[in-house]
């Protein structure tokens, strides 16, 4: 369909039709006559999209099976054996060097995967740039799960499942943010996070069975071998999703947008107030088309204020790496050993569990609250846990220097805190910064702002994940007192930079930054009307 053959297609749409082209996107957000609601709904009604929306946040449960396997593979005793050196007393470990290479160069690949295949979601849609990286996800298993001997097999493969997941990460926090009502829409996207942390926690389970049972390479074959499972179960739940309207209607399948919206919504297809949010979207686009194709430039110099919120997208997944997060979920099992814990595997389970549990909390709160409170409130509570947890590490865990016994007393009151660490990271932070980067850019730049976005988060977490070795064999535990002057900073720059975006639909957003001040967030007064009775 061509786009003249759009517009008078919309043009018979009536009155309000003619009303949000006249007025732009801020029609759709303002109160009056010809505005169309959605009635208000309880979120039972909300229940076939949450379902639809949870299988695209299965590829946060692909990353998080990555992290919780990895911490456990690096431990196990035939992984040590394979790809491992041998010591002056004849036993098989693995260098500082190795391990940070091992565990880290996964972030290497996510963040070039991001960038590099993020853009198929544009290219071939959201659906179809899913179900394109997934297969490059299962090569990148098949070559780490042929390796026998040569570590640096298992490093290729690393990078390349690497590669899939940085483009899954960027894909599926923006299909869900385009897809589902805005109602409920930080809930969903917060279910990608959700996935994450199942994906930790289930991992950690894996590998302390294998780890337990098997001595050989089923140690780690068998939670690899599970990956093939996870995403044909990710490739064939995709099937059951609608594509995006956004997307739809950008490329002239405007009957398909109007079915995907109504299915969403749980409205019928003739709804008015599908033809008011299609609408709202169309002439979105239209806008952007009227200056051409975006470039990468354009992340710099286009309007209202793309260049801050590019900066603010970095900024927010760079601080949730360095909240410490990974300190905790890639090292886990060697924090813990450290600090004379009888199975520092058992450990592992224990924080995956907080981790999982903790994230359905968040799916609570994220739309009750709003973004910027659950942040700045998540940010105070992990910089207490932080110091508490350093402070300890750092004088009564070794009363008779490091040289002498860990104090088990201290070693529990250090894992009590780090519980609610994790708790309050994965409660606000976690889901908050995926609920935010999604909200922040317009349609016509979102792909790429987004795969900026989480290069920064990937590349801070290959830096964690190399350098956290070296640096805690350095400082030790002192290294706690770094992730608090980053979870300090977190506080101050959310309640300076990032406005609240509860409420608001994607267009709305575009709306409130033209006329924002950049650094003055608490300033912001966005308090978007209840969504009434039409």
């Amino acid at each position: 369909m061509s786009n003249t053959d759009v517009s008078y297609d919309i043009s018979k749409q009536g009155t309000v039709s003619l009303e949000v082209q006249d007025r732009g996107a801020a029609a759709v957000a303002a109160t009056n006559d010809t505005t169309v609601a959605v009635p208000a709904k309880p979120l039972s009604e909300y229940l076939t999209v949450g379902l639809l929306c949870l299988l695209v946040a299965f590829g946060g449960f692909v990353f998080g099976w990555d992290t919780g396997t990895i911490s456990g593979f690096v431990n196990m005793s035939d992984f040590k054996h394979r790809f491992g050196e041998l010591n002056s007393k004849g036993e098989y470990y693995l260098s500082d060097v190795r391990t940070g290479l091992i565990v880290s160069i996964f972030n290497i690949g996510c963040a070039i995967g991001g960038l590099a295949l993020g853009r198929l979601a544009d290219i071939y849609g959201r659906k179809k740039g899913l179900m394109i990286v997934m297969v490059i996800y299962i090569a990148g298993i098949i070559v780490q799960i042929s390796s026998t001997h040569h570590w640096q097999q298992y490093f290729g493969g690393r990078i390349v499942s690497g590669l899939a997941v940085g483009a899954v990460s960027v894909i599926s926090p923006m299909f869900i943010a385009e897809t589902s009502p805005k109602a409920i829409r930080g809930i969903l996207v917060s279910c990608y996070q959700l996935m994450i942390t199942a994906g930790i926690f289930l991992g950690y389970c894996t590998t302390y069975g294998t780890k337990t049972y098997y001595t050989n390479s089923v140690q780690w074959r068998v939670p690899l071998g599970l990956c093939f499972a996870w995403a044909l179960l990710m490739i064939s739940g995709l099937t059951f999703m609608p594509e995006s309207p956004r997307y739809l209607t950008e490329h002239g399948f405007i009957e398909e947008a109007k079915a995907s919206i109504a299915k969403v919504n749980k409205v019928d297809p003739s709804d008015e107030f599908v033809s008011q949010e299609f609408n709202a979207i169309y002439h979105s686009i239209e806008q952007e088309r009227e200056v051409g194709q975006a470039s990468w430039g354009e992340l710099f110099t286009g309007q209202p204020k793309i260049f801050y919120r590019v900066f603010v997208g970095i900024m927010m997944q760079s601080l949730q790496q360095l909240t410490g997060n990974n300190y905790f979920f890639y090292y886990g099992t060697t924090i813990f050993n450290s600090v004379g814990l009888d199975d520092p595997f058992v450990t592992s389970i224990i924080l995956g569990v907080v981790n999982f549990l903790s994230t359905f909390v968040a799916l609570v709160i994220i739309d009750k609250f709003g973004r910027r409170t659950i942040l700045m409130g998540g940010s105070f509570a992990m910089a207490i846990c932080l110091v508490i947890f350093a402070s300890v590490g750092v004088k009564p865990l070794y009363p008779h220097g490091w040289d002498g016994e860990a104090s088990k007393s201290a070693g529990y009151v250090m894992l009590i805190f780090t519980c609610l660490f994790i708790f309050f990271f994965a409660t606000t932070w976690a889901p908050g910064v995926f609920v935010v980067v999604s909200e922040t850019y317009p349609l016509r730049v979102r792909a790429k702002g987004m795969a900026v976005a989480t290069a920064a988060n990937w590349l801070w977490g290959f830096l964690i994940a190399f350098f956290t070795p070296y640096i805690t064999k350095a400082i030790r535990f002192y290294y706690g007192y770094v992730f608090f002057g980053c979870v300090l900073f977190s506080l101050f720059f959310v309640w300076a930079c990032v406005p609240e975006t509860k409420g608001l639909s994607l267009e709305d957003v575009d709306e409130m930054y033209k006329t924002f001040t950049p650094g003055t967030a608490f300033l912001n007064r966005n308090k978007p009307e209840k969504t009434e009775e039409a």
